[in-house]
C-alpha cells in the first residue's frame, strides 16, 4: 500500500466529513425520507432490517486520493459521511468497505474510511503478491478480512495473482473475494477447488441470464458452494438484468436458487455507489428484493447478520 502524502489524520477528517450526519440509530432513525448521493428515491424499504444487519460490499470514493493510472472507472466523491445516510436510510448498522479498481492498489482511502467507521465496519483490500507480511498484519488489525479480485473492470490483478495470494493470507483467515462474468468463473474452476482459502462471489456470480440455473456457470458455482468454503454476494442485480426494476425478476430466479441452495453461505451488499451505472438504482428498492428472494424472516437473518458475523468477525 502506498502511503498518502496527507496523513492518515487528515485522511479521516476528509473521508469522516460531516460525521454530524451520525451514525445510524437512536434519534437518526426518524420515519422521514432521507435522500442519500448516488441513490435514487428517498423512501425507506418496506422490508425492516433485523439488528446488526450488514452491508457486505459498498465502496467509498475520495478525490484526495490518487487514481489508479489504469483504472477505467472514476466516480465523483461518494464518502463515509454520504454513506452514514445510506445506513439510515436501510436500517442496516455493520458495513463492508470494497476496495474499488479506481485506486489499484493503493487502499489508502478504504482505510481510512475504515477508521473512520469503527468497530462495525470490516474491509477488503487490492494487494500485489510482494506486499510486506508487516502491511498485511497492519491491515488485518485495521480491519480487513479479504483480497479482491476484479477481473471484470480494468484494474490491478490478474487470475495469475488468486492463488500465490490466497496462500499468502491464508495464516490471517482471509477470503479471496472474485469478480469475474460466469463463463470466466467456468474456465477457473480447477483453480478455485484448489485454493487453501474460502472465495466470496461478487454480484450473484454473474450467472448468464440466457442459461439461467440450468447451464455450466450455475452448475460450477453449485459444485463450489457444495464444498462448504465458497460464498456468494446477493449484490448488484442491475448489473445483468434486462427487465429491470422494481423486481428484477430475471436476475430474482438466480437469486432464489442460491438461496435454495446454500442460505448458510449467502450475504448481501448494496454495491453503493453503484459506480457501474449511469441512472442510480433505487437502493430501498434493491433491499426489499431480499424479501421476495429469501421469503423466511429466519433466512434473512442469517444472511443479513449471522453469516457476515462468520466472513466478516463481526462481534
Amino acid at each position: 500500500m502506498v502511503s498518502h502524502p496527507l496523513g492518515r489524520r487528515v485522511a479521516l477528517q476528509i473521508l469522516a466529513g460531516a460525521t454530524a450526519a451520525g451514525a445510524p440509530g437512536g434519534a437518526a432513525m426518524a420515519a422521514e425520507a432521507i435522500a442519500v448521493p448516488w441513490s435514487a428515491g428517498s423512501e425507506r424499504p418496506t422490508l425492516i432490517a433485523p439488528p446488526d444487519a450488514a452491508d457486505c460490499h459498498h465502496h467509498i470514493y475520495d478525490h484526495h486520493f490518487p487514481a489508479d493510472p489504469a483504472a477505467g472507472l472514476h466516480p465523483g466523491d461518494a464518502t463515509v459521511a454520504d454513506y452514514r445516510l445510506l445506513q439510515r436510510r436501510l436500517g442496516t448498522t455493520r458495513n463492508v468497505v470494497v476496495q474499488p479498481s479506481t485506486y489499484g492498489t493503493d487502499n489508502s482511502c478504504m482505510l481510512a474510511a475504515l477508521a473512520a467507521f469503527g468497530k462495525t465496519a470490516r474491509g477488503i483490500a487490492v494487494v500485489h503478491p510482494d506486499i510486506p507480511l508487516a502491511e498485511l498484519r497492519r491491515m488485518n488489525e485495521a480491519g480487513v478480512r479479504g483480497i479482491r479480485f476484479n477481473l471484470v473492470q480494468t484494474g490491478a490483478t490478474t487470475i495469475d495473482m488468486v492463488e500465490p495470494l490466497s496462500r499468502r493470507i491464508h495464516d490471517l483467515g482471509w477470503h479471496v473475494q472474485i469478480h469475474m462474468r460466469g463463463p470466466q468463473i467456468v474456465e477457473a474452476a480447477a483453480l478455485f477447488r484448489r485454493l487453501p482459502t474460502p472465495i466470496v462471489f461478487d454480484h450473484l456470480a454473474h450467472v448468464p441470464l440466457s442459461e439461467g440455473t440450468n447451464g455450466p456457470v450455475f452448475a460450477v458455482l453449485r459444485d463450489l458452494l457444495d464444498r462448504g468454503s465458497t460464498w456468494v454476494k446477493l449484490s448488484g442485480a442491475y448489473q445483468d438484468s434486462r427487465v429491470g426494476p422494481p423486481g428484477y425478476a430475471d436476475v430474482g430466479a438466480i437469486a432464489r436458487a442460491y438461496v435454495q441452495a446454500a442460505p448458510e453461505r449467502l450475504v448481501w451488499g448494496s454495491d453503493w455507489p453503484h459506480p457501474t451505472e449511469t441512472v442510480k438504482p433505487d437502493d430501498a428498492i434493491l433491499f426489499d428484493l431480499l424479501a421476495d428472494w429469501a421469503p423466511e424472516a429466519a433466512t434473512r437473518t442469517r444472511i443479513l447478520v449471522e453469516n457476515p458475523k462468520i466472513l466478516y468477525g463481526f462481534s
